[in-house]
Parts: structure tokens; C-alpha cells; sequence
């Protein structure tokens, strides 16, 4: 299989701001809200082209959190998190300790619940499968508070298309430039917006109001912000606490919401985490109503399809879901999971 390689510029070491979305539940996770069950559905025609796709098994890490191996400068490998809600690829301290990587300035990490001036070390070259990304400047991380040996962000992942699939606990990369998206298999095709490398869907319903919705892989629960919380009127049902990736703690108000629509599908019954964060701040989100929805809630569907290069996120619902999908959206009715 060819192998492709992506250069990033080093960060500027004093000034580059980082955001990491990633958290770690302080507390056991919540149950999942009741999907459907349907019996096994038919193999779904591929989105993947063998010829230019990587697929790598997944392994589940603490929280349920999905590692990839990868290598650094030709050792490993190590564990590492796909996480769309983090802006850069990081490394943990002990990984650090191990390989000796150059010390390349600081920089300001921007996490869910803090900003915290983090090391940066140089890292010459990051293998995923068939993939290499060369020269760049990794923030230094704790073990304790990523959950993994390290973080594959967003910086890592512009061209791609990143394709979990929660059946068959695999991932794959597919390399997105000068090739045309495709959809098939998938019911639901959204597109986004980007910004700061972050695909932001941007026509959600939670409960009847519009609101801007993040994918964020690297994170367990899903959090909204308290500009979603006021207009939906919620009422205080439980506090939570979780712990961002410098180790700070967010505490939050956790609320059950009766529905959350995209583009036709409804989740129902869905914990949400309501605090404002400098994440949100960060992406200006913090008066627009908004949520980043974690693995918890992206298990639900047998696949997710981030697509980076043509701003499109897909999901793949099973089969008797998606066959009702269809009848519904011929009756001007949404379909609920």
C-alpha cells in the first residue's frame, strides 16, 4: 500500500493556543439511551477504497475511549485516541520519558474546563497504518489525564476521511485529496462548517431549539453549553464532575433531553452535561446554543464518517431504523432511535 505522508509547520512556541476537547468522567457513564434494537442488519455497501484506505483495528481504552497503535520516530507502538475535538496531536509525558523527544518551547493548551501552559517536544515523524505525518511540535500530556499513550488531532487529520465503525471495532483513513466523496451506505449525510480545523454541524434540534453540534471522538460523555441550557429551560437534575486533558475538573449540571434531531434522526432521552467552557470560547460558541456529543452517543450508530477534506459528517443507522427513516421522510415525520 503507498504510503503518504503530510508535513505540518512547527508551532510557534511561545504563542500557538491549542484546544483539546477531550474528558475523562470522574464518574461511571451514564447509560445509553434506548436505540432500537433491530436484528443484524445486511453488510452495507463500502464508503472505503481499499486501494488508498487504511484499516486498523480498534481497542478500547478506559471510558470506552477507541486507541489506534502508531509509531514515533520508528519505536512503538503506542496507543493512541483519535480525537476530533482536539486541535493537536499530542504525546504523553511517559511516552516523552521513553523516547527522549527535543524540547520545542511551550505553548497554551485550551482544554474543556482550563488553559494551561503545557512543554511542547518535536516529533520527525508519526506513523498510523500506511500514514506519516512528519515535523511537527507535540504538546506533552499525562497519561492519567488522556486515557492513552497520546492524541492524533484534528492538525493530523485535515485531509482524511475518518471512518469508526462500531460493529466491526475498526477505523479507518482514507486519504481525501483530489478524490470525490461518497455516501454510500449511509442514511444520514451532514454538512458542515469549519472552523479552527473543527466541523461544526450547525442545523441540530435539541428539544426545538437550533443548535451547533461538534464531533468530538476523544471524549466519553456528551457537554452542551449553558446558552443551550437557557434557552431550553432546563431544570437542574444532577451535578457532574469530569476532568479535562491539563487535569482541571468542570463541574456540571447533567439534564436528560427528550430529543436531539440531525437531519431527520432523533435521539431520545439523552444525558447532556451542561457547563461553559473555554472549548466553546475558543470556537465562539459561547452564546450560541451548542454541544459536543462523545462517544456515548456516537456508539449508537453502526458507523460515523468524518470527512475533513469535503466538511461532510456521515452516520449510519441499522437497517430497520434506516428503512423507517425513509417511510418517515416521505411522510414529513422524523424518525426516532
Amino acid at each position: 500500500m503507498p504510503r503518504h505522508t503530510l508535513r505540518q509547520p512547527a508551532l510557534a512556541a511561545a504563542t500557538a493556543a491549542l484546544l483539546a476537547g477531550s474528558l475523562a468522567s470522574a464518574n461511571s457513564a451514564s447509560p445509553m439511551p434506548g436505540a432500537a434494537q433491530a436484528p443484524a442488519p445486511a453488510p452495507a455497501p463500502s464508503l472505503i477504497n481499499p486501494a488508498v484506505a487504511e484499516v486498523l483495528a480498534l481497542e478500547e481504552e478506559r471510558n470506552r475511549r477507541l486507541t489506534v497503535p502508531v509509531h514515533i520516530d520508528g519505536s512503538g507502538p503506542f496507543d493512541f485516541m483519535i480525537d476530533t475535538g482536539s486541535q493537536a496531536t499530542a504525546v504523553t509525558r511517559e511516552i516523552n520519558a521513553t523516547l527522549g523527544l527535543r524540547p520545542a518551547g511551550t505553548a497554551t493548551l485550551v482544554g474543556m474546563a482550563s488553559r494551561r501552559a503545557v512543554e511542547l517536544v518535536e516529533v520527525a515523524r508519526l506513523d498510523i497504518g500506511s500514514h506519516t505525518i512528519t515535523d511537527f511540535a507535540a504538546p506533552v500530556l499525562e497519561r492519567a489525564h488522556v486515557g492513552a499513550d497520546g492524541i492524533v488531532g484534528l492538525d493530523s487529520l485535515q485531509d482524511f476521511r475518518v471512518m469508526i465503525d462500531f460493529r466491526e471495532q475498526t477505523i479507518a483513513l482514507e486519504d481525501m485529496r483530489g478524490r470525490e466523496p461518497g455516501r454510500r451506505g449511509f442514511e444520514i449525510v451532514v454538512r458542515a462548517r469549519q472552523k479552527l480545523g473543527q466541523l461544526l454541524i450547525t442545523d441540530a434540534i435539541v428539544e426545538g431549539v437550533h443548535a451547533t453540534v461538534i464531533i468530538d471522538t476523544g471524549a466519553q460523555a456528551s457537554l452542551a453549553n449553558n446558552a443551550l441550557r437557557e434557552r431550553i429551560r432546563t431544570q437542574r437534575a444532577s451535578e457532574v464532575t469530569t476532568t479535562d486533558v491539563n487535569g482541571v475538573d468542570l463541574i456540571g449540571q447533567m439534564s436528560l433531553m427528550r430529543t436531539l434531531t440531525i437531519e431527520g434522526l432523533s435521539l431520545t432521552n439523552v444525558p447532556l452535561t451542561f457547563a461553559d467552557t473555554p472549548a466553546f470560547e475558543a470556537l465562539g460558541l459561547t452564546d450560541t446554543p451548542a454541544l459536543s456529543l462523545g462517544m456515548q452517543h456516537l456508539a449508537l450508530f453502526d458507523r460515523v464518517a468524518i470527512d475533513f477534506a469535503n466538511r461532510r459528517v456521515m452516520f449510519d443507522v441499522p437497517a430497520d431504523i434506516a428503512r423507517a427513516m425513509r417511510l418517515n421522510r416521505a411522510r414529513g415525520f422524523n424518525a426516532s432511535q
